[in-house]
């Protein structure tokens, strides 16, 4: 199962990707499994010597069964090594620098987040882009041809 954020490729020029594990609760694990997560606005901040990911909403399980405090849009700890916390730290302090969240997935039996650097494209930026990919992809199309 792969959850992924659509909008973060197209909004965002990405630099950098790290592949981060995720703190979760048991129900929340068997939601994100059904496929219940977005990463619609979601983003990661760093405070301290930890990672946070905030504004993921992990809908509940079973809503009968889910605890009454639960929030599903709670700020959830990232796993990094210190290598990584560096290079999102770095990423921070330098202005119009973005860390968002590109997709989440479990590999074996864990969740992992794949976590980019991106720079923030304004509207005409992401028009040149898609007209360049048009572009490429006509290329593709008569040289099969």
């Amino acid at each position: 199962m792969r959850i992924a954020n659509k909008k973060a490729l197209s909004d965002y020029e990405i630099k950098d990707k790290i592949e981060s594990g995720i703190e979760l609760l048991g129900f929340e694990v068997k939601s994100i499994r059904n496929g219940q997560m977005s990463l619609d606005g979601s983003y990661v901040i760093v405070r301290g010597n930890e990672a946070f990911l905030v504004g993921a909403t992990v809908s509940p399980y079973q809503v009968f069964n889910t605890p009454d405090d639960y929030d599903p849009s709670r700020n959830r700890k990232l796993l990094l090594k210190k290598k990584e916390m560096e290079i999102l730290k770095d990423a921070e302090k330098q202005k119009g620098l973005t860390i968002v969240p590109l997709s989440v997935y479990n590999k074996g039996r864990f969740f992992k987040v794949e976590i980019a650097v991106g720079r923030g494209r304004k509207k005409h930026d992401k028009r040149q882009v898609l007209k360049k990919r048009e572009a490429d992809r006509e290329i593709d199309r008569t040289l099969k041809r």
